[in-house]
This record gives structure tokens, sequence and C-alpha cells, in this order.
């Protein structure tokens, strides 16, 4: 059995000379002997401490490992502060551990990142000149077939004349394909009113550094030029052999 302070309503023992809330002494008389309560059993899981894990577990969602460390934190407090009412310490927990986790993580993703990214584009880009130089030789060849089923004309510089020839197939009959745009230009006869003699045909990246680095170009003579800088006028004016 214990006592009830009669200042301030705390539980007070028959060994404790002043209440230790409020400081008075108990006297005589003075104190309302009470049962003491029994301890509070928690019936109650914390919402916080669930918040905290499942942010935890969903940490593929941008900041919501910050959500399961504030929250979990706040659980903590609200479940000390309880005094048995509520429980879900472990969850608490769990989803803190799991926030800073993820914390601890972000530097280590950070550098995969830095070192992944520039290879993954840098494979990206040399994709897509691969398929540019195949594509170069693929209209190289096209107009060479187009001329001998067209002798009167030559040459054409039209990417649609070789596409109703069915020479080429989209993408490359629309000039875009993997990045790089296509182009036909050049086309002159070689004697006055006779059939086109000479093309000239670009490929250059559409974002230069993004979608590729080197642009290329060719003519009639079927020898396929590179141009390191991207640009499709210098591959013509002075372009370096492909190797």
């Amino acid at each position: 059995m214990a006592s009830l302070c009669a200042g301030c309503g705390n539980s007070i023992t028959a060994d404790d000379k002043f209440c230790r809330v409020c400081g008075r002494q108990p006297s005589a008389g003075s104190a309302v002997t009470a049962p003491l309560p029994a301890p509070a059993v928690g019936s109650e899981t914390s919402g916080k401490a669930i918040v905290s894990l499942i942010c935890g577990l969903l940490f593929f969602v941008p900041f919501l490992f910050v959500a399961a460390i504030v929250f979990g934190h706040l659980a903590l407090s609200e479940i000390g502060k309880s005094a048995g009412r509520l429980k879900g310490q472990g969850i608490a927990m769990a989803g803190l551990v799991l926030g800073y986790l993820w914390i601890a993580g972000i530097p280590i993703i950070l550098i995969i990142a830095a070192i992944a990214i520039p290879n993954i584009l840098r494979a990206r880009m040399a994709a897509n000149e691969s398929s540019a130089i195949a594509s170069m030789r693929t209209l190289d060849t096209a107009e060479i077939t187009y001329t001998k089923f067209h002798p009167g004309q030559g040459y054409t510089c039209s990417l649609s004349d070789l596409a109703e020839a069915q020479s080429i197939a989209n993408p490359l009959a629309t000039s875009r394909k993997n990045g790089y745009v296509f182009e036909l230009t050049g086309c002159a006869a070689g004697t006055e009113g006779g059939a086109n003699a000479k093309y000239q045909v670009v490929a250059y990246p559409l974002r230069v550094n993004q979608a590729g680095v080197r642009a290329f170009c060719s003519d009639q003579s079927g020898v396929i030029k590179v141009d390191t800088s991207g640009s499709a006028r210098r591959c013509l004016e002075n372009g370096g052999d492909l190797r």
C-alpha cells in the first residue's frame, strides 16, 4: 500500500520523508492511503513507429529514408512518454536502422553512379557511331543501286527516292537514326544536261557529346571519312579516312 501526497497527489511510500515531486513533508493524517495503480499494459502500437518502418522499406522512393529517421525518433519519444500505453519500440528501431543505413549508403551510390554513368554514355555513343557508319555504307550501296536502275537520272539527293526504290527503310529513310542525322547533298551532273555523277552523304550527331562525338561523310567514291569534332561541313572539307 502507498499514500498520496496531500499537496500534489504524488504516490509516496512510508520510507519517503518528503514528496519527490513537490517536496512537501507528509504529516500524520494528511496523506490519503490508496492502492498503487497497476502498471499499464501496452495494447496499442505507435502509428509513428509503423510509418518509420514503412518509409525505411520504401527506400527507393526519394527522401523517404529521411522520413523513416524522423518518425522513428518521434515514435521512440512517444513510446517512452506513454508509460507503457504504447508499444512498437522494436518497429521504430527497425525503421531507424533502415533509414540510417540508406543515408550511409548514399556516398557509395554516388561514387558508383559517377563511375558507371560516364561509361554507359560512352558505350551508347560508341554504339550510335557504329550504327551511323553502317548506315553510311547502306546509303552508298543504295546510291549505286539507284543509278543502275535510273541511268537517266544517275545518283539522287533524296532519301525518299531511295526509300521508294526500297533500298533503305525507316528510320533511315526519315533522315534520323540512333541519334544521328543523315543528309544527301551535292548532286551534280558529269556533263551538262547529263545524269548526276556526284553526290555527298553526311551523318552527324543530333547532340554532340550526347548522341555521338564524330561526324561521317562519303561520296560517289564510296570512301567514308570522319571528323572528330562532329561537324559535317568539316568532314566534307577535310575529313580523315575512317579506320
